[in-house]
Order: structure tokens, then C-alpha cells, then sequence
């Protein structure tokens, strides 16, 4: 019975427990993606991401997503994941490491203990509310954006911390909505933090996502223009919750945090 090392690590967080989790397989040649997305599947994590030596265009590694019910194009917190894996288990000599992916070369860098994700810029526009919006989701945005009319992140901006905090999710209305989930976002309720934000995917098997990397890449750009700053603070305030530190630069946005192991075990397949 082929074995596959597992690690699982808490990203966006210097405690277990905390920010978001997600498992990282690294193997020698890519898996059948049946295969692969069981394992998710079993997992039942925000997502397991795979990697695979030698990735394209010259990258250290191939990168895929898995959420337990699709294949994503674009995962922050998995990646922090996997870069953690690489850089305290597989190559310890690296102070930064490359990946393909299918959202084109992503790197992260290692200063001390944070690691610090270049990930694509996705600003948002306004678009048309979906039907029934703010009568279902009982909400009153300031704004309702994406990154393309048809498809990305949906971003609802409220008016303050405590709108995001107490919003209550219709599950079934967000899986139906077009685009790739819900963001509701609201500038900082302290001097600290910039923004806040939770992130919602029932269409993706995951009802509300701890802590977003991808959510970022649109809702920084959204901030960075309305702020009129390039360095931000964000919090995400889901119940297990996250900090990043932010910055847009060169159509790029470049986020920070830590990870901690939770569990390094094999899988059986």
C-alpha cells in the first residue's frame, strides 16, 4: 500500500488552534486527481494542497488545491502551508521557494518566522447586486463588487467591524450566487487593524473559511485605493480568526504571516 506523508499546519497564526488549517502532501510525480481529491475529501480541510518537485517554468515546486468538494486556482493559506513544510522539512536550505501554479509563479519568503506570500493582484469593480441580495443576506453594503462581472470573489462593503462580525450567512443563497463566494469587509474598529473581513464558500465545501489568502488579493487592492496607503493591516474575524500583513505593490499583493505544526503523519492509499 503506497504511502504519502501528510503534515497539517495551522497558517496565519503562531499558535495551534488557530488561523486557518490545511494539509500539505508532498510527493514525487502528481497523483490521479480522483486520488487526490478523495484525500481532501477525507481530509475535510479548507483545503490539502499537493506539491511536486521541479514545477514549471523553472518554479521549485507544482502546487495544487483541493477543497473536499473542487480543485481551486487559488489558495493563501495552503500555500503558506506548503511553503512552511518545505522550508522546516524538505529544503531547510531555501530562504525562499517558488511555485507553479494554476494562477501562475507564486513565492514566498522566510525572514525569521514570518513567511511572506507574492500573490496576484485581483482588484475589484462595481458590479450588479444579485437578486434579492440585501433582502436574503439582510445586509446593507456600501458597496458590492468583483474582480470580472462573471466570476471571482463577490466583496460586500459594510459599514463598520461590527456589521461584519454579526453577519449571519445564508448558506444556500451565497452557494448560488455567481462568482466564487462572498467576502464582507469594513475598515478596522482599532487603530491597529485597517480592515476586517470574514470569507464564505459553501459552493466550494467550505461554509466559512477561517482565514483567506485569495480573499485578500481582492479585497487589499479595494482598501489600498480607498485608504490611500500601499501597507495594510488586515484582520480576519472569523471565529477562529487571522492577521496578515499586507502590501500592494507592481500589481502584486505580498502577505504575511506564520505558520505552526499541528500533525505530521502518512497517509495510507
Amino acid at each position: 500500500m503506497p504511502s504519502i506523508p501528510i503534515y497539517q499546519v495551522d497558517a496565519f497564526t503562531d499558535h495551534v488552534f488557530g488561523g486557518n488549517p490545511a494539509a500539505v502532501c508532498p510527493l514525487d510525480t502528481w497523483l490521479d486527481d480522483d486520488v487526490m481529491q478523495h484525500i481532501a475529501m477525507e481530509n475535510n480541510l479548507a483545503e490539502t494542497a499537493f506539491i511536486v518537485p521541479g514545477g514549471e517554468a523553472g518554479a521549485d515546486y507544482g502546487l495544487r488545491w483541493f477543497t473536499p468538494t473542487i480543485e481551486v486556482d487559488l489558495c493563501g493559506h495552503a500555500t503558506l502551508a506548503s511553503a512552511y513544510v518545505v522550508f522546516h522539512y524538505l529544503r531547510p536550505d531555501l530562504a525562499d521557494v517558488s511555485f507553479s501554479s494554476l494562477s501562475g509563479r507564486l513565492g514566498v519568503s522566510r525572514s525569521g518566522s514570518i513567511l511572506t506570500l507574492d500573490f496576484p493582484a485581483r482588484p475589484p469593480t462595481p458590479v450588479d447586486e444579485p437578486a434579492n441580495f440585501r433582502s436574503v443576506l439582510n445586509i446593507q453594503p456600501e458597496a458590492v463588487l468583483r474582480p470580472r462581472p462573471d466570476c471571482g470573489k463577490t466583496v460586500a462593503v459594510l459599514t463598520d467591524a461590527e456589521a461584519v462580525r454579526e453577519f449571519v450567512p445564508n448558506f444556500d443563497y451565497i452557494a448560488n450566487m455567481p462568482g466564487d463566494g462572498l467576502i464582507v469587509t469594513a475598515p478596522g474598529d482599532d487603530q491597529e487593524i485597517d480592515f476586517v473581513s470574514r470569507y464564505f464558500a459553501p459552493h466550494a465545501g467550505i461554509p466559512e473559511d477561517p482565514v483567506t489568502g485569495s480573499a485578500h488579493c481582492v479585497s487589499v487592492p479595494y482598501w489600498s485605493e480607498r485608504l490611500g496607503k500601499t501597507s495594510l493591516k488586515a484582520r480576519q474575524i472569523s471565529r477562529r480568526g487571522g492577521e496578515l500583513d499586507c502590501e500592494l505593490r507592481d500589481g502584486r499583493v505580498f502577505m504575511g504571516g506564520k505558520g505552526v505544526l499541528y500533525l505530521e503523519g502518512t497517509i495510507k492509499v
